[in-house]
């Protein structure tokens, strides 16, 4: 089945837009959130179980291009006949390629065959970039850039990538080089003491 390529149009009076975040648990905001006109979620958020925290309904769920796997999983809940959800998936361009090598475009083209009555956006190329400018405005950082990959070790080719050696560090139950809160220490030091970072340069905010 071909994909049917419109905008989405979507116009509410009241959305709300549902964290999902460990803070929403005990709020019992529920019922309020299911007063709204709209109801937007994130990735594969459930609601079962959750309904007096985080409500029922679920009109539109943003989807980032990592969390696709995870709906295709359960591919009767999101997409089978009766859910009304609108899907928008968002990623770049080496993942939503449309020429047969872009693995979760070709996922997404799987699921609109296997339920033709999905309702299931993709952002494109030109979206995408316009939402890079608005993050870069609003951050002063560029998303599109990301963190260049590199070796834990500068002497050690091929070793693990660094910021995967500070997470895994930082999360050990014991005996971890904290290297994130090692660093945080560092930021407070720079901030009373003549202490500069370069290579990348870190400049304090």
């Amino acid at each position: 089945m071909a994909w049917i390529w419109k905008p989405l149009k979507l116009h509410c009076e009241v959305c709300s837009i549902v964290s999902s975040s460990g803070q929403m648990l005990g709020r019992e905001a529920g019922a309020e959130i299911d007063q709204s006109s709209c109801i937007w979620r994130m990735n594969n958020a459930p609601t079962r179980g959750f309904e007096r925290d985080v409500g029922r309904r679920t009109d539109l769920r943003v989807v980032s291009h990592t969390s696709v796997p995870l709906l295709i999983q359960k591919p009767q809940h999101f997409f089978g006949q009766g859910n009304e959800t609108v899907y928008v998936v968002w990623g770049p361009l080496r993942n939503m390629r449309q020429d047969g090598k872009g693995i979760v475009y070709n996922m997404l083209q799987q699921a609109v065959e296997n339920y033709p009555h999905a309702r299931i956006y993709v952002t494109t190329e030109d979206r995408m970039n316009y939402c890079d400018t608005v993050f870069k405005k609003e951050t002063g950082k560029d998303r599109s850039e990301g963190y260049r990959k590199v070796p834990y070790h500068y002497y050690e080719a091929g070793s693990r990538d660094e910021c995967a050696e500070y997470l895994l560090h930082e999360s050990a139950p014991y005996g971890g080089h904290r290297f994130i809160t090692e660093k945080g220490v560092f930021a407070k030091w720079a901030k009373t003491h003549p202490i500069k970072f370069f290579s990348p340069e870190w400049q304090l905010s």
